[in-house]
């Protein structure tokens, strides 16, 4: 559902209320034109900077777990370049690029993500997280874009901490589809809270992979599976690999009106809806919610930024989770 852009001083109460409803938002016109280029710009640079001849050529995929509470997740990315680059910027390729083992695709055309520190380590990327910009896209040309922060706190965080920034760039032609998932099964606190802020680079539509959303599926839908390290604790270069596991710990967020309908409600039931959204959108989305994206049929590519905010205060982030904090903690978003 989309609704109107936020205030400054964060979400509208209707806007609040469409996301405590539905699980998503969509609020168009969250970044001006001119970030929205100088973010494009940024990736175009790292992807230049892409060599190839070192990389492990390591595969992006969701697997057959795909968060969606079945499967056994075997397929799910898990070495050692994957598991060390909570505090790095490095390249994953997408599935569809390789034939017979080989890469068979320009590394513009390869990448499906980018991740997965860029909120720290990219200079327009971690400005996203500072002082809002004049917005002349909207209609209120006088109205600073809306900051992390400021929704942040019209969620009711207390310490919401940044983690897993990516550029997913879903090329044309070797995009592939992504499950349904619930992205709590991947950043696990106890209990559940992490929110997705999903921002729109280029146009994303039904053809080139747009998000599809199972409205109100995170106040019924309880995160039942988790994508964990096989071995909790061990260093990078050891790495185990990944797989979901159930969960012991809490299946929903606090708060009343979650579990409606009884917990492991199956997603079937319900309709999955798309949003398609302009360049400069920002998607806000719980992370108990069902969502999923199909491949990209277009002939365009579909670049979006997404980073994940979870609460510091009164929860508690498991040491089995596959990404795990660098030294200094994950970034606090209140300055």
């Amino acid at each position: 559902m989309t609704t109107p852009p936020t205030k400054p001083d964060g979400l509208t109460p209707e806007q609040l209320s469409t996301f405590n409803r539905d699980g998503y938002l969509v609020i168009p016109d969250a970044l001006p034109a001119a970030t929205v280029q100088g973010l494009l710009a940024e990736t175009r640079a790292l992807l230049a900077g892409l060599d190839l001849s070192s990389h492990p050529l390591t595969r992006f995929s969701t697997g057959d777990g795909g968060g969606d509470g079945d499967g056994d997740g075997r397929d799910h990315v898990g070495d050692a370049y994957f598991l060390g680059s909570g505090d790095k910027v490095r390249f994953f390729l997408e599935e569809d690029a390789f034939a017979d083992g080989a890469l068979v695709r320009p590394k513009e055309q390869a990448v499906n993500k980018i991740g997965h520190c860029l909120h720290e380590l990219s200079e327009p990327f971690r400005r996203l997280l500072d002082s809002p910009e004049p917005n002349s896209s909207s209609s209120n040309t006088t109205a600073p874009t809306p900051t992390p922060a400021s929704i942040a706190r019209s969620l009711a965080f207390a310490d919401p901490r940044v983690l897993q920034s990516m550029v997913i760039c879903k090329p044309a032609g070797t995009g592939g589809a992504v499950p349904p998932h619930q992205d709590s099964c991947f950043l696990y606190t106890s209990p559940p809270s992490a929110v997705g802020f999903w921002y729109a680079l280029e146009d994303a539509a039904r053809e080139n992979g747009c998000l599809w959303f199972l409205p109100g599926s995170h106040r019924r839908t309880a995160v039942e599976r988790r994508l964990v390290r096989r071995v909790a604790g061990v260093a990078d270069e050891e790495a185990g690999g990944t797989v979901m596991v159930g969960n012991e710990g809490a299946g929903f967020p606090r708060g009343e009106g979650y579990g409606v309908g009884g917990e492991g409600e199956e997603e079937e039931e319900g309709e999955y809806v798309p949003a398609e959204v302009k360049a400069g959108t920002l998607v806000l989305i719980h992370g108990n919610l069902l969502h999923k994206s199909e491949k990209n049929l277009g002939r365009k590519g579909r670049i979006i930024y997404t980073f994940h905010i979870i609460e510091a205060e009164g929860t508690v982030y498991d040491e089995r989770n596959w990404l795990q904090p660098p030294a200094g903690g994950f970034t606090r978003l209140y300055k």
